[in-house]
C-alpha cells in the first residue's frame, strides 16, 4: 500500500506560479511511475506530467509543456509539479498517483488514469484573470 498526501495548492492570479508537493509513504519499492492528474468541475480526470521512477524519462500533456515541471527526489519520497505561467484553465483539483507495484506501462498508455494505482486526496488551485 502506498499513501499520497498533496500540498501546495491555492489562488493566484493568471500568470503566477505555485509548487504542488506530494508526500509518499509505505510501500514505494517496485512503484515504477508516477505522476500528477487533474480534474476541472464537469470534466474528465487528465494526466498533467509523469515521471518514470528510474531514470527520471518525463512525459508532459500539451497545455502544460514548458510552463510545468515534475521532478521527485531519488528516494521516491516527494514528487513536485512546478507549475510557471498559469493560466485559467489550469484551475482544477491537482491530484497526485502512483502506479501499482511492479506495473510498467510505456507512453501514451502511461498517461492513462487508468493505469495509476493509488492517489492523493487532491488539491484545489485556482488561476484567477
Amino acid at each position: 500500500q502506498v499513501q499520497l498526501v498533496e500540498s501546495g495548492g491555492g489562488s493566484v492570479q493568471a500568470g503566477g506560479s505555485l509548487r504542488l508537493s506530494c508526500a509518499a509513504s509505505g510501500d514505494t519499492y517496485g512503484i515504477h511511475y508516477m505522476g500528477w492528474f487533474r480534474q476541472a468541475p464537469g470534466k474528465e480526470r487528465e494526466a498533467v506530467a509523469v515521471i518514470y521512477t528510474n531514470g527520471g524519462s518525463t512525459y508532459y500533456a500539451d497545455s502544460v509543456k514548458g510552463r510545468f515541471t515534475i521532478s521527485q527526489d531519488n528516494a521516491k519520497i516527494t514528487l513536485d509539479l512546478q507549475m510557471n505561467k498559469l493560466k485559467p484553465e489550469d484551475t482544477a483539483v491537482y491530484y497526485c498517483a502512483t502506479g501499482e507495484f511492479g506495473r510498467w506501462y510505456s507512453p501514451p498508455q502511461v498517461m492513462n488514469p487508468r493505469v495509476f494505482g493509488y492517489w492523493g486526496q487532491g488539491t484545489q488551485v485556482t488561476v484567477t484573470s
